[in-house]
């Protein structure tokens, strides 16, 4: 069998490394989510009990941070291999995957136009869900005080929806000293302070709405990231958008290399 080169086979060679580059990073990348979503589990426990992932009624971060990190290792590692060894299979395996993955967000998103109560109506329910959880996972518990805190929001759609979660819940029943409060990441930042009020938020809905917003975010969260997401969705369609056609002229080019 005689190898013949071709006279474009620089740019071949081009190509290939940098496909190799960029799924080296991907592949890395991957492995990093892994390592710190098992030290995450590790450090809570869930390792040695795996039932308290499925007891957990809201949303565990980690569990996204694993399934991610489980994608771009398994999608970096083909590519690495297939751009070295030149495997047309495992380069349309990565290719194909990102390719549906860029996809079913574009379908996403057509859906989320076409049905916006009802996806408005499942995200309101998810969130409510998880405030319930507030107090019982301190990775969700990071989570939503981060989202409130970026985004100047509080609850779902309001701070009244603090009321799902025990320790918040303006019940007569509740014994909690934080009964008819809410999160300290729903207060409004005090820019003379230059250590966090924690308890920022007690009795501040026992007090008259109006002064609200004197104190708390009165907007909530899904009206936060609704106008969020029209702002951020081309620049995420943009990046598959890139990563898709690199991925195609790749191929298209390796076969036109062989024929």
């Amino acid at each position: 069998m005689h190898y013949y080169r071709y006279s474009n086979a620089e740019v071949s060679c081009w190509y290939k490394y940098l496909l190799f580059s960029y799924n080296i990073v991907f592949w890395l990348a991957g492995m990093a989510f892994l390592a710190a979503g098992l030290w995450a589990w590790s450090e809570k426990g869930v390792l040695s009990d795996l039932t308290k992932v499925t007891g957990l009624h809201g949303l565990d971060p980690v569990v996204l941070v694993l399934v991610v990190g489980i994608v771009m290792f398994t999608l970096g590692f083909a590519g690495c291999v297939g751009a070295l060894r030149e495997n047309i299979c495992l380069l349309k395996f990565f290719c194909g995957t990102i390719v549906l993955i860029f996809l079913l967000e574009v379908a996403v998103a057509v859906l989320a136009v076409l049905f916006q109560d009802w996806v408005r109506d499942k995200v309101k329910e998810f969130f409510e869900n998880n405030i319930k959880s507030y107090r019982d996972d301190i990775d969700l518990q990071n989570l939503i005080d981060s989202l409130q805190k970026i985004n100047h929001c509080c609850g779902a759609q309001g701070p009244d929806d603090w009321d799902f979660n025990i320790y918040f819940n303006c019940s007569s029943e509740s014994k909690s000293r934080e009964k008819c409060g809410v999160p300290f990441s729903c207060c409004v930042p005090d820019p003379a302070q230059k250590v966090v009020n924690t308890q920022c938020g007690y009795d501040v809905r026992k007090k008259s709405k109006s002064h609200w917003d004197d104190q708390i975010f009165i907007k909530g969260c899904i009206v936060a990231l609704e106008a969020w997401l029209p702002r951020n969705i081309y620049v995420v369609a943009g990046v598959f958008i890139a990563i898709s056609l690199l991925q195609v002229s790749f191929l298209l080019f390796h076969h036109s290399d062989q024929e």
